[in-house]
């Protein structure tokens, strides 16, 4: 038992670490990689105490399986430890490590075509038709365009773009801070309707918990009124207009043609847009899809600018797009992904799920809690958790349910996946440390943490709440009437 609670405690610390990153003053990259290590070393080392609890789901269906059956026709003198030494190493890990890198390929697919994008000025199509100074107008404005660009693209990569739009039209600091505030709610909740709009949805899509056409459909109204709510509590408020900053020469030169911007937004687009199509007519999974499209993109740059001179080319192409693309982002969700992944494996997220339905029973109230507790530590692994603690339950398993109308939520495009989605997907945005979103925000406009807690979470917090409320409204309407 004390390395089964001490897993817990190295876990509890390497998330410490990762939340003072900035005090500390150590990448929270650096403190994930060893965290996921480290939470495989103690359940290695003591394997056969902390299996030998039978809290682990894993480790149950795989002595009832075949595999079992073939390693010990195999070596027919295997101990108990060899058992689980095989379990951990040869299956455990190979199988999440081939779940992780999915979501990896996926995200480094994506993060790479943006860049491109981004690089070749393609964002400046559309930044450059905002023309208003009036605050209120130029908030709605810019949520709206960072909702649906974050559904297209991913919130991360969006509220990067959109804070860089920002340092061009608002000149004032607090205005700016206010402004990239309620982007990081408008990038969160655009983000959790898509699959592959946000890092959390993404998971839920590869998983199989979710499909494209039935996430859309089910969380596309509340994550509206996730972001509305909040604006329409500011527009009340908020008056004047913004003040323009002067821009240097060096910031407003086109070092790119009208035709390279506007081909590259377009193949950029759409290859994201490409990829639940592929998914659906191939039955591949989705890193596939994107990383083809990636392919695609990367033989257009090397041709396009095949003529130019060698710094234009090593700027322009792939492969030197490549090193600005956010490796360490990459690497912590590796760490963070392989950390969980040994909880789920050693059976701490069965008890915590047996918790849950013995003491709330309900998904809403899951669901609730999940997301608040995203807006202190990471969506990304509290998403994994849900999913490692439920699994996805088919026809058969619901009816030979003790209780069949509450195993039935969890089946694919379940309430309880979709409401995670949404939940885990907006509720970050309660903290400026609770998403990526708002990570990269704090990252770049220097976002005080007090101010965001005394002049935003309370926003952030209505809509969470008002977006939740809507989702159970849309479920009793369709499905109870």
């Amino acid at each position: 038992m004390f390395s089964f609670t001490l897993m817990i405690v190295v876990f509890i610390l390497g998330y410490t670490a990762i939340a003072l990153e900035h005090p500390i003053k150590v990448d929270k990259a650096a403190s994930a990689l060893i965290l996921g290590s480290l939470m495989w070393v103690v359940y290695m080392l003591d394997v056969e105490s902390i299996l030998s609890l039978n809290f682990s789901h894993a480790w149950r269906h795989f002595q009832e399986s075949t595999m079992l059956k073939d390693l010990l026709d195999k070596f027919p003198d295997a101990t108990l430890w060899e058992q689980m030494k095989y379990f951990v190493v040869d299956y455990q890990i190979v199988e999440h490590l081939g779940e992780i890198s999915e979501i990896l390929f996926f995200l480094l697919g994506a993060m790479t075509i943006v860049e491109t994008v981004d690089q070749h000025q393609g964002f400046k199509i559309i930044t450059d038709r905002i023309t208003t100074e009036n605050k209120v107008k130029l908030l709605w404005i810019l949520s709206v365009l960072t909702f649906f660009m974050s559904a297209l693209l991913d919130n991360l990569t969006t509220t990067i773009v959109m804070v860089a739009l920002l340092r061009k039209l608002v000149g004032d600091k607090q205005t700016r801070w206010f402004f990239a505030s309620m982007i990081v709610i408008a990038a969160n909740a655009g983000g959790a309707w898509s699959p592959i709009g946000d890092v959390t949805t993404i998971m839920l899509w590869i998983g199989g918990q979710v499909t494209t056409a039935n996430i859309i459909a089910m969380v596309i109204i509340p994550s509206i009124f996730n972001m509305i709510i909040p604006l329409a509590v500011v527009s009340i408020y908020m008056k004047g207009e913004v003040k323009r900053p002067v821009l240097s020469n060096e910031e407003t030169r086109e070092f790119t043609t009208s035709f390279e911007r506007k081909l590259l937004l377009i193949m950029g687009v759409g290859a994201l847009l490409f990829v639940p199509i592929f998914k659906t007519f191939t039955h591949l999974p989705p890193y596939m899809g994107m990383l083809f499209g990636l392919g695609v993109i990367w033989v257009t740059t090397e041709i396009m600018h095949r003529n130019k001179p060698i710094e234009d080319r090593r700027k322009l192409t792939v492969i030197g797009i490549l090193r600005k693309v956010d490796v360490p982002t990459i690497f912590f969700f590796l760490g963070i992904l392989s950390a969980v992944a040994a909880l789920q494996s050693a059976g701490h997220l069965g008890l915590l799920a047996e918790y849950l339905d013995e003491h709330v029973h309900n998904i809403f109230g899951i669901n609730t809690v999940i997301g608040i507790l995203s807006a202190i530590v990471d969506n990304v692994p509290l998403t994994a958790g849900a999913m490692g603690m439920y699994p996805i339950m088919t026809e058969a398993l619901v009816q030979a349910s003790a209780e069949p109308v509450y195993a039935a939520h969890f089946v694919q495009d379940g309430a309880f996946w979709e409401l995670l989605a949404y939940c885990a997907g907006t509720g970050g945005s309660i903290l400026i440390i609770g998403s990526a979103a708002g990570v990269a925000a704090m990252g770049l406009e220097k976002i005080d943490f007090i101010w965001y807690m005394r002049k935003i979470s309370w926003l952030a917090l209505i809509g969470y709440l008002g977006g939740i409320a809507i989702y159970w409204l849309q479920d009793m309407i369709i499905f109870h009437v």
